[in-house]
């Protein structure tokens, strides 16, 4: 039998995080494991618990969500965190993303949506788009210079790549997903998956976000 995604809960409003947590205890498939009003008790349980998941507000008085975020990233914890955030277009969760979230989502998505996500975080893929991340990219990266500046993280993560394997990376920043990369390079789905996944061994990127964060650091893509 499966285990289920065990899942933990940060919000700083209690009714918000109870209404979280029952959802998460409606599915067979997942388990709240508990919950947190702010970053800091989000990074202590997290090492506590070991959750699967971590549904992390994104501003907290105190640790915000993007620091507690960081905090769980830099300490290697295997846990992937799905910010929650009220705004498409948000300051706070690009900065989460740029932590090394796996995704975001808004607070008024439909609860099957929120559903849907745990999972997608979980099986190890993000939930924003690329597209979307680029344009958060867009928005609060470079908004004011004419062309991108290579970043030496960016630069030093691609330095391995093969000429396929960078076609494959900057198609992915671009916001292509892995059948219209194929369809575009004339190649199998297959191929791109398996080009995507030594990609992602090669730079140490956590997901498909990661990966357009690089692109852009690595002046691979233009803002």
């Amino acid at each position: 039998m499966t285990e289920p995604i065990r899942v933990l809960v940060v919000d700083d409003q209690p009714l918000v995080r109870e209404g979280f947590s029952m959802l998460v205890r409606s599915q067979a498939d997942m388990l709240a494991v508990g919950q947190a009003s702010d970053g800091l008790a989000a990074v202590e349980l997290t090492r506590q618990l070991g959750p699967d998941v971590v549904l992390m507000d994104v501003r907290m008085p105190g640790i915000d969500g993007v620091e507690a975020t960081r905090r769980v990233v830099d300490a290697q914890l295997p846990s992937r965190v799905l910010i929650l955030t009220t705004f498409d277009l948000d300051e706070h969760a690009f900065g989460a993303l740029r932590a090394g979230a796996s995704g975001f989502l808004l607070k008024d998505a439909e609860p099957d949506a929120l559903l849907d996500a745990i999972r997608t975080v979980h099986s190890g893929h993000a939930v924003v788009a690329p597209s979307t991340t680029a344009r958060l990219l867009d928005t609060y990266l470079r908004p004011s210079q004419d062309s991108p500046v290579p970043d030496a993280t960016g630069t030093r993560a691609a330095a391995g790549l093969t000429d396929r394997e960078r076609q494959v990376w900057v198609a992915i920043a671009r916001g292509l997903s892995n059948a219209e990369i194929a369809a575009e390079l004339w190649v199998s789905e297959t191929t791109v998956k398996t080009h995507v996944g030594r990609i992602l061994a090669k730079t140490g990127a956590r997901d498909r976000v990661g990966l357009v964060i690089l692109a852009y650091d690595a002046g691979a893509v233009s803002a």
